[in-house]
């Protein structure tokens, strides 16, 4: 199930994580790196910086943040959005972003109504 985070909320929810991964892709393969998101108004500023990154995104501005959980079977904050060079590092400008986990991960079972996983709006 997932949950959608509102874009003016996202300082909040990334209080929850420590880690967040930026996926990019260029060329038909996808390039991660471990970096830190920062909310800079309504974007996210990303101040590190990556070569492979930053050559996919001349090619594909499409870029997804996935902060995985702290705890094990926790939700997994994914920000789906745009993303340009920007000093050192990169701009983030983000179009969606979710709450995150499969239904086997929840502590109860889910509703005959749910689409098969466990998320909760923030």
């Amino acid at each position: 199930m997932s949950i959608p985070v509102k874009i003016e909320d996202l300082a909040k929810a990334l209080e929850d994580f420590d880690t967040a991964y930026l996926l990019s892709v260029g060329d038909g393969r996808v390039k991660v790196v471990c970096v830190v998101a920062e909310v800079d108004g309504g974007s996210l500023r990303i101040p590190t910086g990556s070569k492979g990154t930053a050559r996919n995104l001349e090619q594909n501005p499409a870029v997804t943040l996935m902060c995985p959980p702290r705890e094990t079977k926790g939700m997994t904050l994914i920000v789906d959005g745009t993303a340009e060079p920007d000093g050192e590092g990169f701009r983030l400008n983000p179009t969606s972003a979710i709450l995150h986990r499969p239904a086997s991960h929840a502590d109860g079972p889910v509703g005959s109504d749910s689409c098969g996983n466990d998320c909760q709006h923030v």
